[in-house]
């Protein structure tokens, strides 16, 4: 039985999701780095299920655009039923169903679209038990100190689940019954088509009630079974933006201890916020105040924060960053960032290169230990292995029209508080002296020499500053009396 998988997995994501307050779906609010909608649809996956439906209704085509685009991304096809007018979880299962082959049979499996910590496992197990039971319907259930307004679960004398009763329905006996539906379920196929269309809107709110079908199918004289799920985060639904952070504060914590059970030392994982999607390799230390986010991978042994976030980077084995900012950035093996770095999409770091404090760069190339150390900004530019980039340097990408490359050749070395004004191209093993606007290009070992010549004007502050503490200074440091105060004369305070 260890091979048991559902046949169809039905999800449910037409609510509007009103206390949310939100413009944005709640489905696709996220955590983790992934909107809620897409870890059921993951969960689903994972589970091995035949087939996959996706309910939905409110902001249809926005909804359907990330069912769509997610499924491509985790190449696993997704079928979306749209509810229609008829509210309740009955009518939107039906509406599942009608989406799924008519001779279907075996396990579907009910869950939605705002539990984002179901696991994979647990709709696995649950596939399992229902099946090794031979239930006509498999509920999950949690007990709970505080059941809140969720829907009871009522057992007969024997212990068998008898129905399950909506918490608006419900009479004050049933509302002190503390073990809980969780809105997941796993029905027989045959099952579920059969009594949905048996299900009505008789009820307080004039819906049609998916647990409706329970009671009908224990009337037939089906089995109708519970799976008790003692990990109460993984029935935890989302219905407003606290209950978003709470969820999210509990991903993270599961996630962080992922990566440490893994070989990863996360010095402080309550300052440490990792997405799903993020890999790290083991012996690689994580200082607080770090954030790794979308789809970065990092290598083993290296060493990130403190205080960085890194937005689908890629971090070579051995790298170190600290205080930095980076997107869509490659960072090589061995290779040094920070502190206060910004790295902008583009940017790709060589082998044991450095990018060094108050740095940015910006769809940049830095060869293998070629290094960026102060104070620099480069746009557009190939900075090739063993180039050394002085402080103070500006790469003037940007014309006021267009964006053009800036070329630093094999072992140069551009002197600090320098302008290379693109495009212009920096040969191997060439120089730039300090200070220079660079407007053209430089040759293999050559000097570039592009700033005005020094002059200095003999008798400049007598002439200009007489009478002042610079003027007194100055005679003072020649060794020459002190001229007498004009009367027009005044301290320089600047």
């Amino acid at each position: 039985m260890n091979d048991v998988r559902p046949d169809a997995v039905i999800i449910l994501a037409a609510g509007e999701g009103t206390r949310m307050k939100s413009t944005l779906p709640k489905v696709l609010h996220p955590i983790g780095g992934t909107p809620l909608l897409g870890h059921a649809m993951r969960a689903a996956s994972a589970a091995g299920a035949a087939q996959t439906v996706v309910v939905i209704r409110h902001q249809r085509d926005r909804v359907a655009a990330f069912v769509e685009d997610f499924s491509a991304r985790v190449e696993r096809a997704c079928t979306i039923a749209d509810q229609d007018e008829v509210k309740g979880t009955g009518r939107a299962v039906e509406c599942g169903l009608s989406a799924l082959p008519a001779d279907l049979t075996g396990t579907v499996v009910v869950t939605m679209g705002d539990v984002p910590l179901l696991s994979a496992e647990t709709l696995g197990d649950l596939t399992r038990a229902h099946v090794e039971a031979s239930a006509a319907v498999t509920v999950v259930t949690s007990v709970l100190d505080d059941a809140k307004s969720y829907g009871r679960i009522v057992r007969d004398a024997d212990g068998n689940v008898e129905r399950i009763v909506e918490f608006k329905d419900a009479t004050e006996h049933e509302r002190a019954i503390t073990e809980i539906n969780s809105g997941i379920y796993a029905f027989d196929a045959a099952v579920l088509r059969r009594e949905l269309a048996n299900v009505t809107t008789d009820n307080a709110q004039g819906e049609k009630y998916l647990t409706d079908v329970l009671q009908l199918a224990r009337t037939a004289g089906g089995r109708v079974a519970a799976h008790v799920l003692t990990d109460l985060w993984q029935t935890e639904g989302v219905n407003d933006r606290v209950q978003l952070a709470e969820l999210g504060k509990e991903l993270n914590r599961r996630t962080c201890e992922r990566h440490m059970r893994a070989g990863v030392t996360i010095v402080d994982p309550d300052t440490t916020w990792i997405d799903v999607d993020v890999s790290i390799g083991q012996d690689t230390t994580v200082l607080p105040g770090t954030q790794l986010v979308g789809a970065t991978s990092i290598g083993a042994e290296a060493v990130i924060g403190p205080d960085v976030t890194l937005t689908d980077c890629e971090v070579g084995d051995g790298a170190e960053v600290r205080r930095a900012e980076g997107t869509l950035a490659v960072i090589g093996a061995g290779a040094t960032v920070g502190p206060f770095s910004y790295m902008r999409p583009g940017t790709v770091l060589g082998a044991k290169g450095k990018i060094g404090g108050f740095v940015e760069t910006k769809n940049t190339t830095i060869g293998e230990g070629a290094k960026v150390p102060h104070l620099t900004y480069a746009g557009d530019a190939d900075i090739r292995a063993g180039a050394n980039i002085g402080a103070g340097t500006i790469v003037a990408n940007y014309d006021g029209v267009g964006k053009h490359r800036t070329v630093v050749g094999r072992h140069s070395f551009v002197g600090s508080n320098s302008v290379l004004v693109a495009p212009v191209e920096i040969g191997d093993g060439a120089y730039v002296a300090a200070g220079s606007a660079v407007i053209d290009d430089i040759g293999p070992g050559q000097l570039g020499v592009a700033r005005g010549r020094q002059r200095n004007i003999e008798g400049w502050v007598d002439l200009r500053r007489a009478g002042t503490s610079t003027a007194a200074a100055a005679h003072a440091a020649a060794q020459l009396p002190s001229p007498e105060p004009t009367p027009d004369s005044s301290e320089d305070t600047q």
